[in-house]
């Protein structure tokens, strides 16, 4: 090999090798073989008398988006006020930057890029991509104007999956 070519194969095998760098830091595709489980105990708040049922305001189920999700959800306020968001039975994939958000779009059945349209509440990252979670609210949240619950990947601005918000009757 002529000395002329070896800079340029050593700036080619740099660039490669930053490359690969950057697109497993991006992208993290060993995510896709793991499970991190978490089951949290349905929330309760002590009232006056005691331990206190939490009454439920709205439901819903996920249905899948960029990855298959499924698990239901249920808005809860409890006997000392304060409202919590309730995942049972989550079953989706792990991946970079998830968070959990209340938004006011519509569920679309294909796709669901469009919750980042509107209005949104991040309620934090996913806690585990499998099981039983609860999610604090924030005081002064109007929740008749957000109508679903969305696994958001801040990454890629993706929906996992995504379950619109029934009123409990």
């Amino acid at each position: 090999m002529s000395r002329t070519k070896r800079p340029v194969l050593w700036i080619s095998t740099a660039m490669v090798v930053l490359a690969v760098a950057v697109g497993l830091y991006l992208f993290q595709p060993w995510r896709l073989f793991t499970t991190n489980r978490v089951d949290e105990a349905a929330p309760v708040a002590a009232g006056q008398h005691g331990a206190a049922a939490a009454e439920q305001l709205a439901n819903g189920d996920f249905i899948s988006h960029e990855h298959d999700t499924s698990g239901s959800v249920e808005v809860l306020r409890l006997a000392d006020g304060k409202t919590t968001l309730r995942l049972t039975d989550l079953r989706t994939s792990d991946g970079p930057a998830l968070h959990v958000w209340l938004s006011d779009q519509p569920v679309e059945q294909d796709g669901g890029g469009n919750l980042d349209d509107g209005k949104h509440v991040d309620l934090g990252d996913l806690k585990g991509n499998e099981g039983n979670q609860n999610y604090a609210i924030p005081p002064g949240t109007d929740l008749s104007t957000f109508s679903t619950v969305t696994v958001w990947c801040e990454r890629f601005s993706v929906s996992f999956g995504a379950a619109e918000l029934e009123q409990a009757a």
